[in-house]
């Protein structure tokens, strides 16, 4: 698999990350029950084909999506990219809200280190911004915590470039984890520039816009508790016209022998700013699929095509 580098000193991160949203079982933003074994499977399927780099989050089923990554990195750690993020907390009742006080975060990232079996965090990312607290304080806790080996590079994830500048006046920014996908294109007019310029990855999330952009996506399938039932993207008539657009990708994707889901993370892939799109995955059938996203490219002739109808969806 193809691998890229945001910057001359950055590591060599492959084209896919295993995203981990969707393994965490029942939270509040959670997909409906999981099976920690098929879980596994899928982790494992995912490194053992190539994939070097795994994000997640302590919030992804409080604390469980970190749990079963640290069951299967636990003997070929060294061989890892691993990211991981904070500030987004829960009760005893296990409502999330946002903290991203220095002490929670001291917090939250021993408790990350313990759940992952790891010494160290690759790549630590403040998860949302919190304006309860000044975000200058937040990112100088999480330099002293790379200064002490905690960990090894800094990102943010859904941050705005007036929030990014506030950082880098500080310690630059080595990631954005940004929502990227067809009809998510917001940051192409902003944020893709100012990474581009400023050297800071780009490890853009929701390339499939949570299963939307499959293909086959059915809402009848979805379980009770699963959190996509109350997104504003599943609800009519929005998900109908979402729908409908993913139908007249399919002519393009077919002249590729692929599905419109691979179609659309090759999509996310072409944009050369992009240094690695996150893929949830929850059973080792749906890992194969996503790879096969990898290893060709979209023609010009396409693209264009794709923009056309892009835009047209849109408006």
């Amino acid at each position: 698999m193809n691998r890229r580098k945001w910057g001359i000193n950055s590591p060599e991160l492959t084209e896919l990350g295993f995203g981990s949203w969707t393994i965490g079982g029942p939270w509040q933003y959670g997909w409906g029950p999981v099976n920690d074994f098929e879980s596994i499977e899928a982790i494992e399927m995912a490194l053992d084909s190539g994939i070097n780099w795994i994000d997640t989050a302590p919030a992804y089923g409080l604390g469980h999506a970190e749990k079963i990554i640290g069951e299967v990195i636990k003997k070929r750690r060294s061989t890892i990219f691993l990211a991981t993020k904070c500030g987004l907390v829960w009760d005893d009742n296990g409502k999330i809200f946002n903290n991203l006080h220095p002490k929670s975060i001291r917090q939250e990232i021993e408790a990350s280190l313990k759940r992952l079996q790891t010494e160290y965090i690759d790549l630590y990312q403040l998860h949302w911004p919190d304006k309860a607290h000044p975000v200058e304080k937040t990112w100088e806790e999480l330099v002293k915590l790379k200064n002490n080996g905690k960990i090894r590079y800094l990102g943010v994830s859904n941050f705005d470039i007036a929030l990014m500048e506030r950082c880098q006046k500080i310690n630059p920014i080595d990631t954005l984890q940004p929502p990227y996908n067809l009809i998510r294109r917001d940051i192409e007019k902003e944020l893709l520039p100012y990474c581009q310029a400023k050297g800071i990855g780009v490890l853009a999330y929701s390339p499939l816009e949570s299963g939307l952009l499959t293909g086959k996506f059915d809402i009848t399938r979805l379980a009770a508790d699963d959190w996509r039932r109350k997104g504003i993207n599943f609800r009519e008539p929005r998900l109908s016209r979402i729908l409908d657009f993913i139908k007249k990708l399919q002519p393009i994707a077919d002249e590729y022998g692929k599905t419109t889901g691979q179609l659309a993370i090759r999509w996310v892939l072409s944009n050369q700013t992009v240094t690695s799109a996150i893929v949830g995955a929850r059973t080792k059938h749906q890992v194969k699929e996503n790879l096969d996203a990898t290893n060709w490219e979209i023609s010009k002739k396409h693209l264009e095509e794709i923009d056309i109808l892009g835009r047209q969806f849109l408006k």
